[in-house]
């Protein structure tokens, strides 16, 4: 009962969540910028490793982009990796544009993508720079709608939202469900709770030169797991304001059979887990619809248990749908949302098993986590090798 209560409770601030920046993404839209701001030139670095689903369109969206100036810079480890023969016919097909790519040859840290970024820096010809993953579409407004509000200095560093396009799996779409009904929902919470964000996002990350160096650049950030959390989070503890842009991306997700979302969502769990203790342990209260049944059994199917499964249904349907449709405009709801429940009874069981242990596969290899903190462990012949 208390836990049903504690969900539901989750599932009303949520909803406040999702209002509060639809109201402040609605606002931002009538505004016009300063009369004396000039879009500044980015550089935009992508760290690359295997061919991501949708890899080619990702890179394109980055090249078709309504402004006047940017670089694109592609990092890899490896001078044979396979990402590497499509950044070449990329700079073929927008001979125009400034496209490099740099072989990152020297391992600085566990984390192999802040390691490829401070190999990829010194090639950044702007002061105003520009992460994120590379499996990332983006529409062809992006880089103005993210370099707008850096035209306020109290600015650090501006993030988004995403969206998850499944695979045709049933791994996929359960992945796809969850940042659309879960993650995205929770990252606007903490918007809303904490009054304003403190970390940012891999689908993007930018801010100025000088407000990474204030943070001591990426060298701090090379054993972290989650580099794009703690890089915002270092910032925003300079006194800078983390801003959500107005802008959302599209993330490509592999065809996961089940088992390897189960352990790719185990992997993300205990990345959160050691990032935000406190909150994650709160998601102990959030599992609405485990709660919600365990009620209606411990009760025997008593008249108000079943009210309450029916209200805990109708919250969490509601605040889902909200989130997908109304925030992230997400056009494959419609038939992944049968698998809801399914989702959500998994969740708690997931949760539980982040705590069992501190392994993680990554990309090919297992590492040990400990405070957010990589240390190779062994390698492994792992098919979800790829987030």
């Amino acid at each position: 009962m208390i836990g049903t209560a504690g969900s539901l409770f989750f599932y009303g601030l949520s909803a406040a969540a999702v209002v509060s920046f639809v109201n402040f993404r609605r606002s931002k839209r009538l505004e016009t910028p300063p009369a004396d701001f000039e879009l500044p030139p980015v550089s935009i670095l992508k760290p690359l490793k295997g061919v991501d689903p949708e890899i080619w369109e990702s890179f394109c969206s980055h090249c078709e982009q309504d402004y006047p100036q940017f670089q694109l810079i592609f990092g890899v480890s490896e001078g044979d990796d396979p990402a590497v023969e499509f950044v070449r016919k990329l700079k073929l097909k927008y001979a125009k544009t400034s496209i490099e790519l740099i072989v990152c040859e020297r391992t600085l840290g566990t984390n192999i993508k802040v390691s490829n970024l401070v190999q990829m820096l010194p090639s950044a010809l702007h002061d105003l720079l520009l992460v994120n993953d590379s499996d990332i579409r983006v529409p062809s407004d992006y880089l103005r709608k993210v370099a707008a509000p850096l035209a306020d200095s109290s600015v650090g560093l501006v993030t988004c939202l995403y969206r998850g396009i499944a695979s045709p799996t049933l791994g996929s779409r359960l992945e796809a469900l969850g940042i659309s009904t879960d993650f995205i929902p929770g990252v606007l919470s903490a918007r809303f709770l904490e009054n304003g964000l403190h970390f940012g996002l891999g689908s993007t990350l930018a801010f100025r030169r000088d407000d990474l160096q204030a943070v001591g650049g990426f060298e701090p950030l090379l054993d972290y797991l989650a580099d794009d959390y703690e890089l915002g989070r270092r910032i925003a503890a300079t006194g800078k304001r983390v801003e959500l842009s107005v802008a959302t991306v599209s993330t490509f997700l592999p065809a996961y059979s089940l088992p390897q979302f189960l352990r790719h969502q185990l992997r993300w769990s205990r990345t959160i887990r050691d990032a935000r203790r406190w909150g994650y342990a709160g998601l102990f209260f959030t599992f609405g619809l485990p709660w919600a049944l365990l009620t209606l059994v411990a009760t025997r199917g008593a008249t108000w248990a079943w009210m309450l499964f029916a209200a805990t249904l109708v919250m969490r349907f509601a605040v889902g749908l909200a989130t997908a449709v109304g925030v992230l405009d997400d056009r494959q709801i419609a038939r992944n949302i049968i698998w809801l429940p399914l989702r959500d009874l998994l969740a708690p069981f997931l949760w539980a098993a982040s705590f069992t242990g501190n392994r993680i596969d990554w990309r090919g290899d297992v590492f040990s986590l400990k405070d957010g903190r990589l240390t190779i462990a062994e390698p492994v012949d792992s098919a979800d090798s790829r987030k």
